[in-house]
């Protein structure tokens, strides 16, 4: 279940301890004298006042040590796990910010979160997010559990192993529905359009995600006399991950030397990934120094990310496909496209996610992945819970998925030919 890969851009910090940014985190924990072995906390008036422009705030932390204190002194189990503890306090501090993309990482999460971005890890294979105070299905991953059970994107899930998800946030949702392969986990789902919830029981299994696909598709031609028609080419991007790139330079250079004279670019049930390898892909298209994409941080300050590189496939024709599942690196890069007016986008309106995370590792093999900023596209277009509208509107119904039909792929090629 890959849950954090997710539904944001991602930026990998190089960093082992960014001081400016976990100052008051770790001043929590370490500014003041405690001692384990005695149960006992010396604790002194913490009182932090920040001031961000028109938002002043200020509170005094001596709260949390005289919590801390009475745990040890009057809970009735002890010794209390002074790290399972730490770690909880931290992660309320991060829950409090009201962001679900906002989290922090215990140093178990941390890893399996590296991993996903690497490609492999256990669970069912679905990318979570919040939509509406709801937990949501952003895109089951292709060939994983999740699609073969069903999933689609937009699906609501109510509940976990029959455990409401009411005000749930997304690292605890990835935590109960991930678990070890050949184990299994029960999700109340509703789909898109219906009225009735249903239970889905799904097997967890080893997930490999192949970022990269591609495919050759020869249409027929205008007369069955004339010969064969041309010659397309269909890569179906699953994330933005650290062998995207790559991968993905490969496929260029087949499309190049192959003679193909028209591409499907399949963005759909893509929830995202790093945001420097949306801005590599998108580069293949957007000429250099164009802008691909803006960020905008809490005090109005905008970095625009241009293009770098040579722009290898502003030529050839490009559909787009994208539907509810794509989101963020995704929205980046079929944004840009648009704006641009360098692909056609066909199928459905995009998830809506555009804010911007970074990773910073902590102390102890932790880590915090914060939302630093929002992005625009190249015409200033905010996604964020907005989404991308296609240019042409094509629907894929769940009986279309159970029949195995592909009325979006249908276009997209009719549009190439």
């Amino acid at each position: 279940m890959s849950g954090d890969l997710d539904n944001q851009e991602t930026k990998k910090s190089r960093n082992f301890l960014n001081w400016p940014t976990v100052l008051v985190l770790l001043a929590l924990f370490f500014a003041f004298g405690y001692a384990v072995a005695g149960k006992r906390i010396d604790f002194k008036p913490a009182s932090i006042s920040i001031n961000r422009g028109s938002v002043p705030t200020s509170a005094d932390y001596s709260l949390l040590w005289e919590t801390l204190d009475t745990l040890n002194k009057k809970f009735i189990e002890q010794p209390l796990d002074q790290q399972k503890l730490l770690y909880g306090a931290v992660s309320g501090l991060v829950n409090a910010a009201g962001d679900p993309y906002t989290v922090f990482l215990n140093p178990e999460d941390s890893k399996k979160f590296a991993e996903e971005l690497k490609g492999s890890f256990d669970g069912i294979g679905a990318e979570l997010g919040i939509k509406d105070d709801q937990l949501v299905i952003i895109a089951p991953l292709e060939d994983t559990p999740a699609s073969k059970a069903g999933l689609l994107a937009g699906d609501m899930i109510l509940a976990i192993n029959n455990e409401p998800t009411s005000g749930i946030t997304i690292d605890q949702a990835v935590s109960k529905i991930r678990g070890p392969a050949g184990t299994e986990v029960t999700l109340t789902i509703l789909h898109p359009g219906k009225k009735a919830p249903q239970e889905i029981k799904i097997t967890r299994s080893r997930i490999e995600i192949k970022s990269v696909k591609f495919e050759t598709k020869e249409t027929d031609g205008p007369d069955a006399a004339a010969g064969a028609g041309k010659k397309l080419g269909i890569i179906k991007l699953n994330r933005f991950g650290e062998d995207t790139k790559g991968a993905f330079d490969h496929v260029v250079d087949i499309l190049l030397s192959g003679n193909y004279s028209g591409l499907v670019l399949d963005l759909r049930n893509n929830p995202g990934g790093f945001l420097e390898t949306s801005i590599q892909i998108a580069s293949n298209w957007v000429a250099q120094g164009k802008t691909v994409v803006s960020e905008v941080n809490y005090e109005g300050k905008e970095k625009a990310y241009p293009a770098s590189g040579l722009a290898r496939l502003k030529d050839l024709e490009t559909i787009v496909l994208v539907n509810a599942g794509s989101a963020s690196a995704s929205e980046i890069l079929a944004g840009a496209l648009q704006d641009y007016k360098l692909a056609t986008l066909v199928g459905e309106k995009t998830f809506g996610k555009g804010s911007v995370q970074e990773v910073l590792e902590l102390k102890g093999d932790s880590s915090l992945k914060v939302t630093i900023a929002k992005w625009l596209t190249p015409k200033g277009r905010d996604i964020n819970k907005n989404g991308l509208e296609p240019d042409i509107k094509i629907e894929r119904t769940a009986a279309d998925f159970e029949a195995d039909k592909d009325p979006q792929m249908d276009k997209a090629l009719e549009l190439l030919k």
